[in-house]
């Protein structure tokens, strides 16, 4: 059944609905991309590549739409047309939602400029939006962001941008906290498993102590999964702490 088929009818496997169909996890430092990184580019070769593939799932399922979700200033979707800039990291880039696009707009968050930029990487083949979750949203703004996936009336795949913990060594941004290894390895696993109860179930306080850009966003895409109904299968591709942050990159999938 083609895409435009599916937006008459939905999809009875679902029940006639059109849920979410597939999400990605990929983490945002600036140094993803070469151009900032410099020299250092190599030593993230393996997590670019890892972002590739997950993304590239993304379009292989065949979505109507795909939507960038990553923190941000405030709470809500971000209006189009948006660029992203990454002048803050001492590169004269921009980086726009939608190649093309006519003038800059508003203003994309460095999660979502690193989103925006992964999508282009691999040449967008679906209408794009963007979504933004702050720090202080509580569990109904993240339930209401959820369900609003799922609310669209077209297929959705997700690509879902979160750090982990930023507390991994003494040569990490946060410092070092004992706590943030267990912390990360269980963020792993549950997106390794799509345990909705785990990533709905992370503690706030804990999570901003460890400084966890993620903790929002995850809980966003848990939610929306739940939300859509059916099983899902998860697979990591990637779950290291080169630089003591946590990155992790993850493909969801429908079983």
């Amino acid at each position: 059944m083609t895409g435009s088929a599916r937006r008459r009818t939905g999809d009875s496997r679902y029940g006639g609905r059109v849920p979410l169909v597939a999400a990605a996890v990929c983490p945002h430092p600036p140094l993803l991309v070469p151009e900032v990184a410099g020299a250092a580019a190599p030593e993230l070769d393996d997590l670019r590549a890892a972002c590739d593939t997950a993304v590239g799932r993304l379009f292989a399922a065949d979505p109507d739409a795909v939507v960038l979700l990553g923190a941000g200033p405030t709470t809500g979707p971000i209006q189009s047309p948006a660029t992203g800039s990454l002048q803050p990291w001492g590169v004269d880039l921009d980086v726009p939602l939608l190649p093309g696009q006519p003038d800059r707009g508003a203003v994309l968050p460095l999660s979502l400029t690193v989103g925006a930029w992964l999508l282009a990487r691999q040449g967008v083949r679906a209408p794009v939006s963007a979504v933004q979750v702050a720090a202080d949203a509580g569990p109904a703004e993240v339930a209401a962001l959820a369900e609003s996936v799922n609310a669209s009336g077209v297929r959705v795949a997700l690509l879902v941008l979160g750090d982990g913990s930023a507390c991994r060594g003494q040569k990490s941004p946060g410092y070092d906290d004992p706590r943030a290894q267990a912390y990360d390895q269980r963020v792993a696993a549950a997106l390794a498993g799509a345990d909705l109860d785990v990533l709905l179930d992370l503690d706030p306080v804990v999570s901003a102590e460890l400084k966890v850009a993620g903790r929002l966003s995850w809980q966003v895409l848990a939610g929306a999964a739940r939300s859509s109904g059916g099983r899902w299968r998860g697979e990591l591709l990637y779950d290291a702490a080169p630089y003591g942050v946590a990155y992790f990159v993850a493909s969801w999938e429908r079983m």
